[in-house]
């Protein structure tokens, strides 16, 4: 008899950056499930997103395609592109037996009025909830959740309702920081989306159980995404006079307000950390991943329990990062920092994956998707963009090789006046981002300056490095070029 395919449990958070783990070096969090969960993985502390904005990275991740190569460029799009749903994995692996499951965010298309367009997507078992602010206009899987269990959605989610609750002055853009207080909390842990995420989870879990299928979960909450607001019960563990400060100098003000005049777009302007509400906001931000923790292990301790763990590919990560302050921003857009395309990534497979590694090798979204290809004893299509991790995984190649270096690009992402079209290039030491048609730049020296604070674009002294760099990265988006139907005959 053949071996059973393994299941997959794919859990993806929202804007959550690298350096949010506690066992990876990060004292002012806790994270003890993902840290417990870390003992049986490979984890992988320079994976870089291939857009630090929704949609385009979540398109390259399920296909293994860069977001310009499938035309799945921005948020808000009406439609995801036929080339593109031909490739998603959960498509492919319904297609050979697999079911597959999601529960939350998709955001192939557009969510904003609380509903998403779907593609065949592949998934048979499918409860979707953007995000807790929106899913009020349509009332959305969550939504009619709360209402099954007693609860009124706009009392529950009251604190979205910003003519009802307005938010400060001056408060930053996409909901801002709701802080919460023992009289008056956000959406409590029992009743959040993280949660209704995992009792989806579980019960889909419990029919592929009965089904005996092979199985592919996608796990998507909306959090650690602003609005920063963290419940009460998980707030109120941080002292917020105790975490750790941004990667700020109050000259990045200025080097910000030059981009920004420059045209290039993102989500907000650059302020010192305290007039964008830190430290207070980190503390927030900890919490919900600490939320998320908790409601990840849950997921794990059922595979244990029901005797799935040891044939269940187990994969956490992140769709892309959060400035949280550094350089003066917070949310994202048209930068590049490591806090906004480095995020966390760590994958697990008893008994065939490697087991407590970390690897600092470049890697990329895109290199799940091969990956996960061949793990299923599945082609990996051709044209695929993505390298398949599976010789670090097994053990085969060294944990500190993979990619010379990583791509992450931005072609007018968001709904701002600029449409910006930008890219990076990443090795091991330096850092080029070219903003196309802007008439700027950055460089950095990641060695020398791992915070990014000393521009070297316009430095004399680095003309020749510059000039290399620009060389590799146009030599890097010409050969991911589409070069069209397959050649069948000489001419």
């Amino acid at each position: 008899m053949a071996e059973r395919p393994p299941n997959i449990l794919w859990y993806c958070t929202d804007q959550q950056r690298w350096d949010t783990i506690r066992a990876l070096g990060n004292q002012y969090i806790n994270t003890p499930r993902i840290d417990a969960f870390l003992e049986t993985a490979t984890a992988f502390t320079h994976a870089y997103t291939q857009c630090p904005i929704c949609t385009p990275s979540r398109s390259s991740f399920l296909t293994g395609m860069y977001p310009s190569y499938l035309r799945a460029n921005r948020n808000g799009n009406a439609e995801f592109p036929g080339e593109g749903t031909e490739r998603l994995i959960t498509r492919r692996l319904r297609e050979v037996g697999y079911a597959c499951g999601l529960a939350g965010k998709l955001h192939l298309t557009g969510g904003y009025d609380g509903y998403e367009s779907r593609t065949d997507d592949g998934y048979g078992f499918f409860h979707w909830s953007h995000s807790p602010r929106r899913d009020r206009a349509t009332y959305a899987d969550y939504s009619r959740w709360l209402e099954s269990k007693g609860h009124d959605p706009q009392e529950v989610l009251k604190r979205y309702d910003f003519d009802r609750y307005p938010r400060p002055e001056g408060d930053m853009p996409q909901g801002g920081f709701l802080e919460p207080t023992e009289d008056f909390d956000n959406v409590p842990p029992e009743l959040h989306q993280t949660t209704w995420c995992t009792e989806m989870t579980l019960e889909f879990l419990e029919e592929t159980r009965a089904e005996g299928k092979p199985w592919l979960m996608s796990v998507n909450p909306f959090d650690p995404h602003e609005c920063f607001d963290a419940p009460w019960e998980f707030y109120r563990r941080y002292d917020p006079a105790k975490m750790p400060a941004p990667a700020f100098r109050p000259e990045d003000i200025a080097h910000q307000n030059k981009i920004q005049e420059a045209g290039v777009d993102f989500q907000g302007e650059s302020r010192k950390p305290k007039d964008w509400w830190f430290p207070e906001v980190t503390a927030s931000y900890y919490a919900m991943i600490e939320l998320v923790d908790e409601q990840f292990g849950r997921i794990v301790d059922y595979l244990e329990e029901t005797g799935q763990r040891e044939n269940t590919i187990v994969i956490f990560m992140s769709d892309h990062g959060e400035m949280l302050g550094d350089h003066g921003l917070v949310l994202k857009g048209c930068r590049f920092y490591e806090g906004a395309v480095r995020v966390p990534l760590a994958i697990s497979w008893p008994g065939h994956f490697e087991a407590g590694l970390v690897s600092d090798a470049l890697v990329e979204l895109t290199d799940i998707y091969p990956t996960l290809m061949e793990a299923t004893g599945q082609p990996i299509p051709k044209g695929t963009q993505g390298q398949s991790l599976t010789p670090i995984l097994t053990g085969a190649a060294s944990p500190d090789d993979h990619r010379d270096f990583v791509w992450s690009e931005y072609i007018d992402a968001i709904n701002r006046p600029d449409g910006t079209r930008a890219f990076m290039y990443r090795d091991r030491r330096w850092k080029l981002v070219t903003y196309h048609g802007n008439g700027i730049g950055e460089l950095y020296d990641l060695k020398a300056d791992p915070n990014e604070f000393k521009d070297l674009w316009d430095d004399p002294q680095y003309a020749t490095i510059k000039a290399d760099l620009m060389k590799r990265s146009f030599d890097a988006l010409v050969t991911r070029m589409d070069t069209g139907p397959e050649r069948v005959t000489p001419y």
